[in-house]
C-alpha cells in the first residue's frame, strides 16, 4: 500500500509540538532533518510509530527522521505545506542547530573543530617530545649530542609554531582566508617578540609605546608561544573583519583594501587588547598559584584547574614557581607533583575514552594522545579528546584534585623541573609515593571517565549476512574517502566524478558528493559494511547506513524510478546487515537503455557535508 505522504507529514508535525516548535527543516537523501525549540514537547514514541518513519535519532542538535530514498522529498513537500514553512538546505538546518546550542557548547565545538584537523601534528610532536626528554634525562651524555639536538628540534616544531597551525585551522573553521590566518599566527610568534616561554625569567620586558591622540598606550613585546585561546579569538576577529569588508568594499578595490585592512586592524587589536588581557590573566594565575601551593587544599585546587590553564596557554609560566622553589637552599620542587597529578589524570581520562570508544576515529586519536599525556605532553589529550567530549576533562579534574592533595600531604618533591608524568621518575625524590600519586590521579580519572562518558551513537558491528543472501563475490577499490571511512566501488565500470553524472541534481552535489560509474556489469555490490536503511519501491535505489553514521546511496540509472521496478532485482530488504562486496542488486542495462534512460550508476555519501576531507575518484 502506497504511503500517504500528507498523513505522514501531519502526524510528524503533531508529534513534534506543532509548527511553533520547529526552528528549521530540511531533508537529505533519506532523512527529514528538524531543529526543535523544545525537545520536551516531542512525543518520540508516537513518532517512531508514524507510518513512513523508519527510524529516529538526534545528532548535532537535529532531530533526524529516517524516511527513505525517493520518499523523504515527498514527505518534506507535504511537511512544508502543513507548517507553512519555506524550503531550507542542510546548511540552514546545521546553522540553526548550532545557534540553538548553549554558548559553552558552541565554544567547545569551535575549539574541537579547530583542533581535529591538526591532531596528527600535535600528537606526533607530543609523543616525540616525551621520548626525547626522557632519553635526555636517562642518558645525560645523549643530551649533548647532535642527535638529541636534532630530534629535540623536530619534536618541538609543532608546539613552537602552534599558534600558526591553530590560526590556519581556525581561519578555515570561521570562514576566513587561511593565508591571512597564517599571517596572524606568524605575527603572534614573530622573532622580534620576547618568547613567551622565557618571559617570566626577565626583569624588564621591552614594550611599544603608541601615541594615539596624545595618549600613550604601552604594549609589551611578548609572543604567544604555547597559547591557543588568544590565537583562536584573534583569528575569529580577523574573519569577522574580513567578511564585513568583503560585503562593503567595491569589488575592484577588494584585493587591495581587504587584506591590508584586515591584517592591520586584527594585529593591532590583538596586541593592544587581547594581549594585555591575557598578560594580566597570567599574572593573576601565577600569583594565585604561588599562594595556593603553600597548603594541601590549595594544591588540590591547582590540581583541578591546571588543565584549564593549559587550555588558556598559561601553564608555561609555572616554571617560575618551580625555579623559585629550587633556588632556596635545600629547595624541593613541590609544584611538579601537582602538575604530574593533573597531567596523569588527563592521561587516565583519555585512555578510558580510547578503550571504551567504538568509533574508530575516536579510538585512533585517543590512544596515542593518552600515551603523550602519560609522558607529560597533555595538549593532544586535552584538545583532541577530553575537552571535546567535556565529561572526560571533568573526570580528569577530579582525579587531578585527589592526586595533588595526596602529593601535598605526603610531601613529595622533585630535584629539578621541566618534566612530569612517567619521565618525572628521573627527578622525583620519593619514587614510591610518586607511583601512588600517579595511580590515584590516573586511576580515579580513568574510572570516572569510563562511567560518565558515553558515545552519542555507538555503532553495532555488522552481523554476518543471512544465508539466503548471495554470498560475497566481488571487491573493488576505494572511490570515496572521508574522515568517516572509505567507500568502495559498487559495480564494475568506468568511474566519473559526480559532477559529470547526466542529471542536474546529482551533478550539483545536492544529494551529497560521490561518483558515477558507467557500468560494464549488471550486478551491484555493497560498498561498505552496514545496514540497509532503504530500498526504493521501484527497486532502482538502495540506501546503506555504515560506521560513523555514513549514509550511502546507490542509485542505478537516471530517472529510472519511471521504470517502476522493471529490469531490477533486489537481494536485500530494509534492516538487513550487509558486508562489503556482497551482491545486493541486479539490473538490466538493456531495459534501462530501451527506456531511454542513462544507465550511470550513482554512488554517493549523502551526508558528506558532515565529514572532513571528503575525496572521490578512482585513484584516491
Amino acid at each position: 500500500m502506497a504511503l500517504d505522504y500528507r498523513k505522514c507529514a501531519e502526524e510528524i508535525v503533531s508529534n513534534i509540538g506543532g509548527r511553533e516548535n520547529v526552528v528549521q527543516a530540511a531533508h537529505c537523501a533519506t532523512r527529514l532533518r528538524l531543529v526543535i525549540k523544545d525537545n520536551g514537547k516531542v512525543n518520540k514514541k508516537a513518532l517512531e510509530n508514524v507510518d513512513g518513519v523508519k527510524g529516529m535519532f538526534e545528532n548535532n542538535g537535529q532531530l533526524q527522521l529516517i524516511i527513505g530514498t525517493g520518499t523523504v522529498n515527498k514527505v518534506y513537500a507535504e511537511f512544508l505545506n502543513v507548517t507553512g514553512m519555506t524550503e531550507a538546505t542542510k546548511d540552514d538546518v546545521k546553522a540553526a542547530a548550532a545557534a540553538g546550542q548553549p554558548l559553552w557548547k558552541r565554544i567547545l565545538k569551535a575549539i574541537g573543530d579547530v583542533f581535529v584537523p591538526i591532531l596528527p601534528a600535535i600528537v606526533a610532536s607530543g609523543l616525540m617530545m616525551g621520548f626525547v626528554e626522557a632519553m635526555g634525562k636517562v642518558y645525560p651524555e645523549f643530551a649533548s649530542t647532535s642527535w638529541y639536538d636534532f630530534l629535540d628540534m623536530v619534536a618541538n616544531t609543532a608546539f613552537a609554531y602552534l599558534p600558526v597551525i591553530v590560526a590556519i585551522s581556525a581561519a578555515r573553521v570561521f570562514g576566513g582566508n587561511t593565508f591571512l590566518g597564517a599571517v596572524i599566527g606568524l605575527a603572534m610568534i614573530h622573532a622580534n617578540l620576547v618568547n613567551a616561554w622565557v618571559v617570566g625569567t626577565l626583569e624588564t620586558i621591552p614594550a611599544w609605546n603608541f601615541n594615539i591622540f596624545n595618549f600613550i598606550v604601552s604594549v609589551q613585546k611578548v609572543g604567544y608561544q604555547g597559547h591557543v585561546i588568544p590565537v583562536i579569538i584573534a583569528v575569529w576577529l580577523m574573519c569577522t573583519i574580513e567578511k564585513w569588508l568583503h560585503k562593503h568594499v567595491l569589488e575592484m578595490l577588494d584585493l587591495f583594501i581587504v587584506p591590508f585592512t584586515t591584517v592591520l586592524v586584527t594585529t593591532f587589536l590583538t596586541f593592544t587588547i587581547i594581549g594585555p588581557i591575557f598578560s594580566q590573566l597570567e599574572s593573576w594565575v601565577l600569583a594565585g598559584a604561588q599562594i595556593l601551593v603553600k597548603n594541601p587544599i590549595g594544591s588540590a585546587v591547582m590540581g583541578a584547574i591546571y588543565p584549564w590553564t593549559v587550555v588558556m596557554g598559561l601553564h608555561h609560566m609555572y616554571n617560575v614557581i618551580e625555579a623559585g622553589m629550587l633556588a632556596v637552599e635545600g629547595g624541593l620542587n613541590t609544584w611538579m607533583p601537582i602538575a604530574s597529578a593533573a597531567n596523569f589524570a588527563q592521561f587516565g581520562a583519555c585512555l578510558a575514552v580510547g578503550l571504551k570508544a567504538r568509533n574508530a576515529r575516536t579510538k585512533v586519536v585517543a590512544i596515542p594522545s593518552s600515551l603523550s599525556a602519560a609522558l607529560g605532553i597533555t595538549e593532544p589529550a586535552i584538545f583532541g579528546i577530553n575537552l571535546r567530549f567535556f565529561k572526560p576533562i571533568i573526570a580528569g579534574m577530579i582525579g587531578g584534585t585527589i592526586g595533588a592533595l595526596y602529593g601535598a600531604i605526603s610531601g613529595i618533591g622533585a630535584k629539578a623541573y621541566g618534566v612530569t608524568g612517567i619521565p618525572g621518575y628521573l627527578t622525583i625524590a620519593q619514587p614510591m609515593q610518586y607511583t601512588i600519586l600517579l595511580a590515584i590521579s590516573g586511576g580515579i580519572a580513568f574510572v570516572l571517565a569510563w562511567i560518565i562518558w558515553k558515545e552519542d551513537e555507538p555503532e553495532a558491528e555488522a552481523a554476518p549476512a543471512p544465508e539466503a543472501m548471495p554470498e560475497k563475490t566481488m571487491e573493488f577499490g576505494t572511490v570515496i574517502s572521508s574522515s568517516a571511512g572509505e567507500i568502495a566501488q559498487c559495480t564494475a565500470g568506468k568511474v566519473i566524478p559526480y559532477t559529470e553524472i547526466p542529471d542536474p541534481t546529482f551533478a550539483a552535489g545536492t544529494l551529497g558528493q560521490g561518483v558515477g560509474i558507467i557500468p560494464e556489469d549488471e550486478y551491484v555490490y555493497a560498498p561498505i559494511d552496514g545496514e540497509i536503511s532503504s530500498v526504493a519501491e521501484s527497486k532502482h535505489a538502495i540506501g546503506i547506513s555504515g560506521e560513523n553514521d555514513m549514509e550511502v546511496l546507490i542509485h542505478v540509472g537516471v530517472d529510472t524510478v519511471e521504470m517502476k521496478g522493471d529490469g531490477f532485482e533486489d537481494y536485500v530488504k530494509e534492516g538487513d546487515k550487509v558486508k562489503k562486496g556482497q551482491k545486493i542488486m541486479k539490473f538490466s542495462r538493456d531495459k534501462i537503455k530501451a527506456a531511454n534512460h542513462p544507465d550511470t550508476v550513482v554512488l554517493l555519501l549523502t551526508n558528506s557535508d558532515d565529514y572532513e576531507g571528503v575525496k572521490f575518484g578512482e585513484n584516491i
